[in-house]
């Protein structure tokens, strides 16, 4: 759904102060949105509102919803669609959140509970993404950082006189590299010192973890490492924790769910400008990366996020946590901006704190 200018004027102020037929009417055209994707005419509205007024009492209203920038007319169709600030309006201030049904809660935790059980918890959280992507009807994300894998081994290999590769396996079998730079003259003992004391020290650790390990091992004097080999453990690990967007790993699940629900031409070329969008991943991790800023529920609508803001979707997305309460990923739903805001807002939600859960053990 493209954005629409909205006339100057039309703040805060103005939305709150619809008086209570203004509100109906505008949910009104809002909920049929979501059911249908239709734009809706004020002869039907004046049918399905709990309140009698004529078409031409709708219409009115309409042209004032339209004013404050809530609704546009598409086309020449005398119905109205909600524009994107109407929409965030809705999901602000009118809409009211349902609460999960005890299946859905025990569904939610079942699934993630046994992945979390057999496996690494990259696949727990693939499959709570391809939970998310199935329950809702929308693609599933999740963005994970990679400072979370558990470590099995780690060597250091000179490259040149003033550079090392720093190579990390994780149990997962993921394997790492990143380039060091190490002091002139450095022994090729001291790199074969470094790869023996980590390898003897941390595995099974996450990255964080290990820094936490050498920080004791060393406070404690019990590191029997000299100052310099000292120096290329700490900066081979630092060199992985830093968090930085590139060391995050992106989840998609159920991105097929995106076509289903085509009605024109140009929704299927905003589902492929988002396949765009999902391609180029660093656009989504940065999206994603803001969510972590805040606790609870975030909702992009439409082109409140640069990401999306041609394809017309909305992100629904919540922070997880691990077990000292560090947020350490987002987990959530992209699908078009007729999702079903009421449901996925709980599921998403709940989705999150059952992950932080799993990961505080």
């Amino acid at each position: 759904m493209a954005s629409h200018d909205v006339p100057v004027g039309a703040n805060q102020v103005g939305l709150a102060q619809l008086n209570e037929r203004s509100r109906e009417i505008f949910r009104q055209v809002v909920e049929s949105y979501l059911a249908t994707g239709e734009p809706v005419g004020s002869r039907n509205l004046s049918r399905i509102i709990p309140m009698t007024l004529s078409p031409a009492s709708v219409r009115n209203v309409m042209s004032d919803l339209e004013q404050l920038g809530l609704v546009y007319a598409p086309h020449t169709s005398a119905g109205r669609l909600p524009t994107e600030r109407g929409l965030r309006f809705f999901v602000d201030a009118l809409m009211q959140i349902g609460d999960l049904t005890e299946n859905d809660r025990q569904a939610i935790e079942a699934q993630v509970a046994a992945s979390g059980q057999a496996k690494s918890v990259e696949t727990a959280l693939t499959e709570a993404s391809g939970l998310l992507s199935g329950l809702t009807r929308a693609a599933g994300v999740v963005l994970t950082a990679k400072s979370n894998l558990r470590l099995k081994h780690v060597e250091f290999v000179r490259l040149e006189p003033e550079r090392a590769l720093v190579v990390m396996v994780a149990e997962d079998g993921q394997v790492e590299n990143r380039v060091l730079n190490v002091p002139v003259g450095l022994p090729t003992s001291a790199l074969a010192e470094a790869s023996n004391f980590l390898n003897a020290h941390i595995r099974g650790m996450t990255i964080a973890e290990a820094r936490a390990e050498l920080e004791r091992a060393l406070q404690a004097r019990q590191a029997e490492l000299d100052e310099l080999t000292q120096r290329i453990v700490a900066n081979g690990l630092a060199s992985w924790s830093g968090g930085e967007s590139d060391e995050r790993k992106l989840i998609v699940r159920g991105q097929a769910h995106l076509l289903e629900d085509l009605r024109a031409l140009a929704d299927l070329e905003r589902v492929r400008l988002l396949f765009d969008d999902l391609e180029t991943r660093r656009e989504v991790i940065d999206l994603l990366g803001r969510a972590e800023q805040a606790e609870g529920v975030r909702i992009f609508i439409g082109s409140e996020n640069k990401l999306f803001s041609l394809s017309g979707s909305s992100t629904i997305v919540a922070p997880y946590h691990d077990a000292s309460g560090r947020i350490v990923g987002v987990l959530g739903v992209i699908g078009p901006t007729r999702l079903n805001y009421a449901r996925v807002i709980p599921m998403v939600d709940y989705t999150a704190k059952v992950v932080s859960k799993l990961l505080g053990g």
